[in-house]
């Protein structure tokens, strides 16, 4: 509380000086860096056929989007179906109904599906601090709020704006909190007032008013009906940056656990085809073979009489936790990309459906929303369903799962730091002191072995606590008729932040076990790591020399050496692309 208390008075004291300076200071930003290749390419949205890497190419690298025409057509005939719906009489939720808790109120909107119009009321007026700092977060928020458009209602004018705030890096400002999961309500309006020039948006990284991002981008503010109704676009977005992040950190967790096997002189027999082939979980034998494929060429697969029969399990079963949560992480992705190439707003518009598509849809209660079509819907036909399509789940069961799979992949790791310093009463494990094979001269210029044991120990205890399980609840919000909570943002944010930790985790990891690659080098000079081991030890070494006058060595601590070159170097530097992935279902695509 007391860190916050000098931002809050700021705060105050321009509310004071008056309203046109009522502002709070600006956060710390990160702005992203577009690179060429990508701002070359273009992704079409069509609701339906987004990945992943297409979203953070938008997101992150300042690759282009732009709606098919089809989506354009889609959108536009939505908002005709609405309104003929509306003049046939049907209760059509958010058109001629209220919202929530007013249901059952008529209302007098009789226009097209407006939805909000971009110039009412103020700036980003919703959501709780702190503002978002991430300009790529938004941006995946803006590419995935974008996909969800085609299946619902919107004008062209509207399609063409949420495009253009993505291609000429106009970003809303935005807050982090404020959504139970249930569709982020009031987190998704603030992007709007950015489209109708109120509040303050970014503009290439600099924050100003809204208006003035546009000025400057070339735009118009927009006026009028935007549509597109309300989206777990956020929670989803976060979700997708846990995919992304994940990724990159399990990628490294196979080389890092691949450098431990070798600096712990450790047997490969569990990870042999024959042992593998005795229990054929297809995510565990893959991490077993990308594995060997890492060690091939190294020492290990040389006999040693010192080579003990087995490891401790953190080496030993460390394969069979991370090919889990490898599956746990391939089983998120497809929750987050059906996710946002589905539907999910409410009401449902289904342009075209016939009574006789279904049984149900003939029967009187469902029938009774059937849009005869007519002028305003240029003679098209379809249903408007109010639904419940908006509650995120899988995806969130799916975060958590992939939360808790890490959790107990990375506590192999925080084991294996322990076990490389274990000396007592003899080295259990590594089966040699480091003392009996180093000369003076190198106890006096190697690196430290690893941090200070409570420094590692800190960052997994941290980790412990943001994957275990956000407990089950419910809220009676808007007369009860809200009363489920997803927390698919606390749960997805949490799951990035647990991310973080972990590589922070294998920083002091790759420290001790490099330490050890050097001890079994002296250890015998002909030992041979194999290619990826090796290239990964050499360039650690080239931040983190072995032999270095203490006086010269950087102030900072090893861990956090290790932890900005594992950020700055993808572990396929040194690995090149896995072996393919195994199989999962295809991914349905929605209609």
């Amino acid at each position: 509380m007391r860190r916050r208390l000098p931002v809050l008075a700021a705060a105050l004291a321009l509310l004071a000086a008056g309203p046109a300076l009522a502002a709070r200071p600006a956060p710390a930003y990160a702005p992203i860096q577009p690179t060429a290749a990508a701002q070359a390419r273009t992704i079409v949205l069509n609701g339906h056929d987004l990945t992943v890497d297409d979203v953070m190419a938008v997101a992150r690298d300042g690759a282009k989007v732009r709606f098919s025409p089809a989506a354009i057509a889609q959108a536009e005939a939505g908002r005709g179906l609405l309104a003929q719906g509306n003049a046939e009489g049907l209760a059509i939720y958010g058109v001629n109904r209220g919202a929530g808790a007013l249901r059952e109120v008529q209302t007098q909107r009789t226009q097209q599906a407006e939805s909000g119009r971009t110039g009412d009321g103020g700036g980003a007026r919703f959501g709780a601090l702190p503002e978002i700092d991430e300009e790529a977060l938004v941006r995946a928020f803006l590419v995935i709020q974008a996909n969800h458009i085609p299946y619902n209602a919107a004008t062209a004018d509207y399609m063409t704006m949420i495009c253009e705030l993505l291609n000429r890096r106009v970003t809303p400002v935005m807050y982090a909190r404020g959504s139970i999961g249930e569709g982020d309500l009031m987190l998704t309006s603030n992007f709007q007032a950015t489209m109708g020039g109120r509040g303050d948006a970014y503009f290439a990284g600099q924050r100003m008013p809204a208006a003035q991002a546009l000025q400057r981008a070339g735009l118009q503010p927009l006026q009028g009906p935007t549509g597109g109704g309300t989206t777990n676009a956020y929670a989803t977005a976060l979700a997708l940056m846990l995919v992304d992040e994940g990724r990159e950190a399990l990628e490294w967790a196979d080389l890092t656990l691949a450098i431990d096997l070798t600096a712990m002189n450790s047997s490969v027999t569990p990870l042999t085809p024959i042992v593998q082939a005795r229990r054929p979980f297809a995510w565990v034998n893959w991490e077993a073979d990308k594995l060997l494929g890492i060690l091939r060429g190294g020492y290990l697969m040389q006999d040693d009489a010192h080579r003990v029969l087995q490891d401790p399990e953190s080496l030993r079963a460390a394969h069979i936790r991370l090919g889990s949560t490898w599956q746990a992480w391939a089983d998120l992705r497809d929750a987050v990309t059906i996710q946002m190439n589905s539907g999910e707003q409410n009401p449902v518009i289904v342009l075209d459906a016939k009574p006789t598509d279904a049984w149900v849809l003939a029967t009187p209660w469902v029938a009774k929303y059937h849009v005869n079509g007519g002028p305003l819907s240029n003679g098209r036909s379809g249903y408007v369903l109010s639904n419940a399509n908006w509650d995120p789940y899988p995806m969130t069961n799916e975060v958590e799962a992939f939360n808790l799979a890490f959790a107990n992949m990375a506590v192999t790791v925080a084991n294996r730091i322990e076990r490389f310093s274990d000396r007592t009463p003899t080295p259990f494990f590594t089966g040699v002191n480091p003392s009996e094979v180093m000369s003076a001269e190198d106890k006096r210029l190697a690196p430290y072995e690893a941090e200070a044991f409570f420094t590692y120990l800190d960052v997994w205890k941290e980790l412990q606590t943001l994957t275990q399980s956000v407990p089950p609840d419910s809220s009676s919000s808007d007369n009860g008729v809200a009363d489920l909570e997803a927390m698919s943002r606390l749960k997805a944010a949490r799951g990035r932040q647990a991310v973080d930790l972990f590589v922070q985790l294998m920083g002091y990891d790759l420290t001790a076990a490099t330490y050890w690659l050097d001890v079994r080098r002296i250890q015998d000079p002909k030992r041979e790591f194999g290619q990826p081991v090796t290239a990964a030890w050499t360039a650690l070494r080239k931040v983190l020399p072995w032999r270095q006058e203490p006086s010269q060595r950087a102030d900072l601590p090893f861990g956090v050496i290790a932890y900005d070159f594992i950020a700055a170097h993808p572990a396929r530097t040194f690995t090149g692309s896995p072996p393919p992935m195994p199989a999962t279902l295809p991914l349905p695509a929605a209609r």
